[in-house]
This record gives C-alpha cells, sequence and structure tokens, in this order.
C-alpha cells in the first residue's frame, strides 16, 4: 500500500471522528442521552485521562499524559513512513494507519478542545466562547459518545463475585478514534502472519 492511500484512510478516520465530536460537543450536554436501540445509545461523555477513565495523578498529570501520546504518536508515524518505505505488506500499513489515525483524533481533543470549546456541564458547548475555553492548551478532554450495553441485569447469587450485583455489557463509552484504533490492533492481532512474514532463511 502506498503512503498515499495510507494518508487517504488516516484523513477519512479523522474526519468522521472529528465531525462525531463536534457535533456531540455543540449539540448536546454533559450526561445527555439518545436511545438509538436497546443495546446502542448516543451518550455524551469526557474523559480527561487514559483508557477507561485512568488518570496520572498530580498537578501536571494531564500534561505529562498528552505530551506523551504526542511522543507515542510520533512513534507510530514513524513506523507507518517505514513499512510504505520497506513496502511491507498492506494489511500493515492499512492497520498502523487505523492506529495512526485513532491516536491522532484523540490528540486533538486533549491538546484544543480545552481552548475551543467552554464546558459542557448542563449546557450545550460552543465554538470559541467568548469567555475562552474551559481549559488551557494540552488539558482538553477526549469526546466519547458510542455505548453499547449489549447486556444489562443482575447476576445470580452464585455467580462468583459479584453474584447479586447489576452487570452491564459492554460498559465503556468510546469514540471514533478508539474504534480504529482497536480494529487495527485486532486485524494485526487476526493477520499476524501476513502483516509480519517470517523471512526464509537462505541455506
Amino acid at each position: 500500500m502506498s503512503l498515499k492511500k495510507a494518508t487517504l484512510i488516516i484523513i477519512l478516520v479523522l474526519l468522521i471522528d472529528q465531525i462525531s465530536k463536534f457535533y456531540i460537543k455543540t449539540h448536546f450536554f454533559l450526561g445527555e442521552e439518545i436511545r438509538v436501540l436497546d443495546w446502542f445509545r448516543i451518550l455524551f461523555v469526557e474523559n480527561e485521562g487514559m483508557a477507561w477513565g485512568a488518570k496520572i495523578p498530580g498537578q501536571y498529570g494531564k500534561l505529562i499524559l498528552t505530551l506523551f501520546r504526542i511522543v507515542a504518536i510520533g512513534g507510530i508515524g514513524y513506523w507507518l513512513w517505514d513499512s510504505v518505505r520497506k513496502n511491507l505488506p498492506g494489511i500493515l500499513i492499512f492497520c498502523v494507519a487505523l492506529i495512526f489515525a485513532g491516536a491522532l483524533g484523540n490528540i486533538i481533543d486533549s491538546v484544543f478542545y480545552g481552548i475551543i470549546f467552554n464546558d459542557s456541564h448542563h449546557q450545550v458547548a460552543t465554538f470559541f466562547p467568548e469567555a475562552g475555553g474551559y481549559g488551557t492548551l494540552f488539558h482538553g478532554k477526549v469526546v466519547d459518545m458510542l455505548y453499547f450495553p449489549l447486556y444489562g441485569g443482575t447476576l445470580p447469587e452464585w455467580f462468583p463475585f459479584w453474584g447479586g450485583e447489576y452487570f452491564t455489557f459492554f460498559d465503556p463509552v468510546f469514540n471514533i478514534a478508539d474504534s480504529s484504533i482497536s480494529v487495527g490492533v485486532i486485524l494485526l492481532l487476526i493477520f499476524n502472519k501476513k502483516a509480519f512474514p517470517k523471512k526464509e532463511i537462505s541455506e
């Protein structure tokens, strides 16, 4: 796969990701939910930290996380460029492009959203508000909205550890960028042998 095709994939993912986030941010208040189907809902939440809501503690935790993401995406970008340069398998380049696009999509939120939007608590956010954004550069929150509670119910008492408790599967709320990263990683695992073919050792 050529670098041009990989770039088109990245641009397409970024457009879908950012358009969906802009729409949610400018049409929903935090916590607002629309039930599309019983097992699919649009739920607006914001993620201040890493995956699953984890955070780096301390005053500079968010800044450290954002800078780490920028460094990481630099490494992924080099991996993509190097894979194209070495004419490695197309499935590998496709997957790395998806991972790069997803990582970049969430970095845009972390870097810029704090200065281009005001907060969404009990209100719909404004794009470039006169009073300024809810944060500063590198201190934005990632917008999530895709929620798939495929199952929800109370587990039987005999169930180990969580018996008698209410359980939801699948509970995380995520976005298009997260999906792009996940699809890229899953495809790499499924097509591992095609993505990373072993070189034949000549006798």
